[in-house]
């Protein structure tokens, strides 16, 4: 079975300071463009048959910068939509929200074009890409690529390993890194995790 690269995007202004970035459409700050670069070395190396990435600027530089070219876009590879805590920090909900954790808990509601997704909707955005990529994964065409964001690459990871959605709180994800699932005696398992060599 093929690997399963996830490549998360590298650093925004708003990923730099902690801020919830679902749906708006932020580039690249300057660091985060030489992490994207730093990336192609590490990818140059492995045969890659397929590369979807996110609509977000943020993906496609990303894919551009680490010599992934003409990914094809998947919608379903957008970050969580976090609806009314869009450009919100943890810190910030936690003022008001003690106790509030986004994988168990969700978001607060947003403008109808951006609502909201629990974890269970974007659990299951994660099971439609897994569908779509199941077949280029059992062949031998080479490794697929996701690039990303953190938090729907985390929940995806825990639903690749048969982990319920809220399960994607177990793992951190870097800006600009690369994490790697794989198998051992023919079930998914992390290879690699916050790689950037391997």
């Amino acid at each position: 079975m093929s690997e399963l690269l996830l490549i998360r995007h590298g650093e925004t202004e708003w990923s730099r300071n902690g801020r919830h970035t679902g749906r708006t459409d932020l580039p690249l700050t300057a660091g985060g463009e030489e992490q994207a670069r730093a990336l192609r070395p590490l990818l140059a190396g492995r045969k890659i048959g397929q590369v979807y990435a996110s609509p977000m600027e943020r993906a496609l530089r990303t894919a551009e910068l680490a010599g992934l070219a003409q990914p094809q876009i998947d919608p379903d590879l957008q970050e969580w939509d976090y609806g009314g805590y869009e450009g919100i920090s943890t810190a910030e909900i936690h003022r008001s929200r003690p106790d509030w954790y986004l994988f168990r808990d969700g978001v607060a509601p947003g403008p109808a074009e951006h609502p909201g997704e629990t974890p269970e909707q974007v659990g299951a955005r994660a099971d439609r890409v897994l569908a779509r990529i199941a077949p280029h994964l059992e062949g031998d065409e080479g490794a697929v690529a996701l690039v990303a964001h953190a938090h729907f690459l985390r929940v995806l990871t825990a639903r690749r390993l048969g982990l319920p959605a809220a399960a994607g709180g177990l793992f951190t994800f870097e800006t600009g890194a690369v994490g790697v699932l794989g198998t051992e005696h023919d079930r998914p398992a992390v290879v690699a995790w916050n790689a950037r060599s391997l």
